[in-house]
């Protein structure tokens, strides 16, 4: 690192910005150090950028009575020098604020230390050090900035959705989502959230039909049964009519079998699910249940896990432009009502709606004593939305043996 550094410093605008008390000697191994210091006199003397070749001559011509070993090894180390691509601006002042800032940080412990057993009697030093360095704790940047021409934004902006929501009702409302959403999903349990999503991508019209790729990470139920939700939904057949016609169902589901991959995630982290985006590069990502994707270890409480958990799942959904779906639990605080918000998510009230570019929780009516039936109206409460900007409820059906939500 400190070698792709100092080639770095051979160009006069990096050195420029980065000299004297930026670029302390001590950054360097000693025989790296002498190196820069024949680099620091380059460029008081030729005030341009220089080559590997001439700060070789430079140092050989001003260190004559090396020894023919001495000479060779320092010949060895100038090979690797020329040897090594010099890092890009942003990296090279990335890698020496962090240099700079161990060196400034050891002068600080060793202040603390002297301070603490008493071999100086104040912390005037330390003071006159923080003073000293100041801001340079910080890197200088060279930021490119982005392209903000009419024609760019305009081909960048969220104008028309990738993939379409196949709710007719919740489609004039929301439309579609797009590369690089997290769209958050919570329900009470029982109220058809693995229907829900299978309805979205499987049943006619839905995501797979459209022709994106979706993977589906299941870690809640097991991957058959959620497979069997998503057959049921492509078919419009409960599963005594499959049962019956197996290869009617096939013959239907062949027509978006290669769009829809499922994988049992148990024990899986976020990490993992990274992994399998940047591998497979899908389309939609369903997370069947996202909170179970969280590391818990670390954080002094579950909602903080939660959140970065979320934030990681947003971090995957840009970097490797897909669409992902975080299912919820809602908290006991949504049982029996049909108007929700955000603060009844499970675990985490705000953290994890912060990140969300769509947030829908999805309700049901309340039991009546009585009733023998349960009623399968469903709410689907848009308490969230970047994309649209329209708040409210959209009611459907949920037709529970055939996993489909319809208008």
């Amino acid at each position: 690192m400190e070698i792709s550094l100092v080639r770095s410093l051979m160009d006069k605008e990096f050195y420029d910005e980065h000299r004297g008390a930026k670029c302390p000697d001590r950054l360097f191994s000693q025989d790296v150090r002498k190196i820069k210091q024949a680099v620091d006199i380059a460029m008081d003397r030729y005030s341009r950028t220089v080559t590997p070749d001439e700060i070789e001559a430079l140092f050989m011509a001003n260190n004559p009575t090396l020894t023919t070993a001495q000479k060779q090894a320092y010949s060895h180390l100038f090979h690797k020098v020329k040897k090594e691509t010099p890092m890009g601006s942003d990296v090279a002042q990335e890698v020496l604020s962090k240099l700079f800032q161990q060196v400034v940080g050891e002068d600080i412990a060793n202040l603390g230390f002297d301070y603490v057993n008493g071999s100086k009697s104040s912390l005037e030093p330390l003071r006159i050090l923080m003073e000293q360095y100041g801001d340079d704790f910080t890197p200088n940047l060279q930021v490119e900035w982005e392209d903000i021409s009419l024609d760019t934004i305009l081909s960048m902006t969220d104008l028309e959705s990738q993939w379409t929501f196949n709710i007719p009702t919740l489609t004039r409302k929301v439309e579609g989502i797009n590369a690089g959403h997290l769209i958050e999903v919570g329900a009470r349990p029982n109220t058809g959230k693995t229907s829900f999503h299978a309805s979205l991508v499987a049943s006619p019209q839905g995501f797979a039909w459209q022709g994106a790729k979706c993977i589906i990470l299941c870690n809640e139920e097991g991957y058959h049964r959620v497979a069997h939700r998503y057959i049921t939904a492509a078919t419009g057949m409960d599963k005594f009519e499959i049962s019956k016609n197996k290869h009617r169902a096939m013959e239907v589901f062949d027509q978006i079998r290669k769009n829809v991959m499922f994988k049992d995630a148990t024990g899986r982290d976020m990490n993992w699910v990274e992994s399998v985006c940047k591998s497979y590069k899908p389309d939609i990502v369903i997370l069947d249940m996202g909170d179970k994707f969280a590391k818990m270890g670390g954080f002094a409480r579950p909602d903080e896990a939660l959140k970065a958990n979320a934030v990681h799942a947003r971090q995957i959904a840009k970097q490797h432009e897909c669409a992902i779906f975080y299912m919820s639990q809602l908290s006991a605080e949504a049982e029996g009502k049909v108007v929700l918000n955000q603060a009844m998510m499970e675990g985490s009230r705000t953290g994890k709606a912060a990140e969300a570019d769509l947030m829908i929780m999805i309700s049901k009516n309340p039991t009546v004593e009585g009733q023998e039936e349960e009623d399968n109206q469903r709410h689907i409460n848009v308490v969230k939305n970047k994309l649209s900007g329209w708040h409210g409820i959209v009611h459907t059906d949920l037709e529970y043996k055939i996993a489909r939500y319809v208008a």
